[in-house]
């Protein structure tokens, strides 16, 4: 029993538990003692979530070096090796690797969460025979967005630069150990608040919470899913300060800004947005909560509020928030197709400096959300432009891929399939950003599912393929052995045939007038394409399970796999698989560039080694 105590989740989920029911009954008294009526939901329920969340962190045991701090107490030794139980996935953990692990895996939990909801509603859609209301089609809908993106798409990225952005610099951690497990430990609390609102009567607003209808007329859902977001914004800009501080600061000696690996310059990047703009859209989230627990009027047009206020917060992080889940994605290719072509990367100042552009650019292009929305038309002309613009520091990485891949000796392993795949997908998601940014044809194609087949071609390019590339190249590294390779093709082809059912049909319907978020139609030639959608997506699910049954298989069972199975020159290959605590024997001495693939003996680094290298 002590055992069981002792894993903090276990601890954690009981402090909830008691700061949620101290919360909600501290709100009941003072109602009372100012002469109201004990009960209303909103407030009630509010103040104990968010009780319950600070209940939840304190116990889990996050803040107990800085109250030892404050109050001037003598620090308790902290052991430099962790666990080695599995349990220590469930407790809190300094180790960047760890915390890493931790991230992704949450993210892969509730990935098939978020795809089974989007099954559900598209079930409804093809009109076999299951059937749901508007307002639960629309709530699985919106839960799915929000879901997919700040518990699942963010969190797996972060987990990635986790675990290998201080590798690949040659740092031992994170610049700030403690406030990387506290940026992590709010994400589950995130995710569980975001799907139990379905289970609170959910919200119908879509993933992106407009007022004036997320302001009145949603159910408590709509706050669970309000703090879910603001918490997972939190941990956003958290783990932003802590990857960039880490990058300025620790790098190895020897390793200048141009011989930092692309996806540093990508997690930079993406920082960068995080820590600027994510404010934004929590602010935007927050101030929803406060006027419907509070009925401050900042956007219901009834107290005098301005919804469009709104929009222009929401847009100014969400359209830069396409980059924060795509940059690192892109970097995940670039890193892959040097190694599987045995190829320099070509243009790599280039490719590089391109990730700074992207996120420039990303930032200055948010009013095309807008041309439909009341936008002064003065407005539109510029935004149109840049949006165009954009396109070029994306087209400077998908040119540098191709010349990189091209005349290379290609190594069709899995990892260079899922990019294969992610580079057509993205390639089919910008031109066609390209084309919607044209002020006609975006008013045309708003709200269909015109857009949401072009959003699927950006995550599905810019995150989710290349996340599976990133696990089949780097699993190796985290763990010891190898995963299945028929397997990792069969998953391949399952996602990559479920992707173009899923996205390809979106178009066409989009262009008839199909509107998105509506759960009916009337013309039923939309019905087979509807239905392809449907299989589409029930093979994305199939190839998920099969990454999951792969992954547990060849963590126990898989091929042993040495310090550096793909011929790596980037730091993190040379070191143990897995890696130990410190991360290097020494700290590495960079003296060479990071992919020179076939024009260079001259090692990438220096590394010292206190063992013999198992390198063959």
């Amino acid at each position: 029993m002590k055992r069981f105590f002792s894993i903090g989740l276990v601890r954690g989920i009981l402090g909830g538990t008691a700061g949620t029911g101290t919360g909600a009954g501290a709100v009941m008294l003072i109602r009372m003692a100012m002469g109201l009526p004990a009960w209303d939901e909103g407030q009630v329920w509010a103040a104990g979530i968010v009780a319950g969340v600070a209940g939840y962190l304190i116990a889990l045991g996050l803040f107990n070096y800085w109250a030892r701090w404050f109050v001037g107490a003598r620090d308790r030794f902290e052991p430099n090796m962790p666990s080695r139980s599995w349990t220590r996935f469930l407790s809190v953990s300094t180790d960047h690797k760890t915390i890493g692990i931790q991230y992704l895996a949450t993210a892969l939990i509730f990935l098939p969460v978020a795809v089974a909801l989007q099954l559900i509603a598209r079930a409804d859609l093809s009109k076999i025979g299951f059937s749901l209301n508007p307002e639960t089609y629309t709530a699985l809908i919106s839960d799915h967005g929000i879901v997919m993106l700040f518990i699942v798409a963010i969190p797996a990225f972060a987990g990635l630069m986790n675990y290998f952005v201080p590798l690949q610099i040659g740092a031992k951690d994170m610049a700030f150990p403690r406030l990387n497990a506290l940026s992590f430990w709010l994400v589950p609390a995130a995710g569980i608040l975001m799907v139990t609102a379905l289970g609170a009567g959910g919200f119908d607003t879509g993933w992106t919470i407009y007022p004036p209808l997320s302001v009145s007329y949603q159910p408590l859902g709509m706050n669970l899913v309000l703090i879910g977001a603001y918490l997972a914004g939190f941990s956003s800009i958290l783990s932003a300060v802590n990857i960039l501080t880490t990058v300025i600061k620790l790098r190895a000696p020897g390793m200048g800004i141009f011989r930092m690996p692309i996806f540093v310059w990508t997690a930079v990047s993406t920082t960068i947005l995080s820590l600027l703009f994510t404010q934004f859209v929590s602010m935007a989230l927050l101030f929803v909560l406060l006027e419907r627990t509070l009925n401050m009027p900042f956007f219901g047009t009834a107290g005098g509020g301005q919804p469009l206020l709104y929009q222009y917060m929401f847009w100014f992080y969400s359209h830069p928030a396409t980059y924060i889940f795509a940059l690192p994605g892109l970097g995940i290719i670039s890193e892959i197709i040097p190694v599987f072509a045995r190829k320099p990367l070509f243009g790599y100042k280039a490719v590089a400096l391109s990730s700074v552009g992207i996120a420039i650019g990303g930032t200055m292009v948010f009013g095309h959300h807008m041309f439909a929305a009341g936008i002064p038309a003065l407005l539109r002309i510029p935004f149109m432009i840049t949006t165009m613009l954009v396109a070029v520091p994306t087209g400077v990485k998908v040119f540098a891929w191709v010349a990189t891949a091209w005349g290379g000796k290609l190594r069709m392993g899995s990892p260079l399939l899922f990019v294969l795949s992610a580079i057509v997908i993205f390639l089919i998601g910008g031109l066609t950003g390209v084309i919607q940014a044209v002020v006609p044809v975006n008013l045309y194609v708003h709200d269909t599912y015109w857009i949401v087949a072009h959003f699927h071609s950006v995550l599905f390019g810019g995150f989710l393929f290349p996340l599976m590339a990133g696990i089949y190249y780097w699993f190796p590294k985290m763990t010891g052995r190898r995963m299945s390779e028929g397997l990792g093709r069969a998953q391949w082809w399952l996602m990559t045939l479920g992707s173009a059912l899923l996205i390809l049909p979106m178009f066409v319907l989009g262009l008839d007038g199909l509107r998105r978020r509506t759960a009916d139609y009337s013309n039923m030639d939309f019905r087979p394409l509807v239905i392809a959608t449907a299989v589409g997506g029930f093979l994305i699910f199939l190839g998920l399970v099969v990454l999951f049954y792969n992954i547990l298989r060849s963590r126990r069972k898989g091929a042993p796999a040495w310090d550096n199975p793909w011929e790596g020159r980037t730091l993190e290959w040379m070191t143990s698989s897995p890696p130990p605590y410190d991360n290097f024997p020494a700290t590495p001495v960079v003296t060479g560039e990071p992919y020179d693939y076939g024009i260079s003996s001259r090692p990438y680094a220096d590394v010292t080694r206190s063992n013999p290298s198992k390198n063959r």
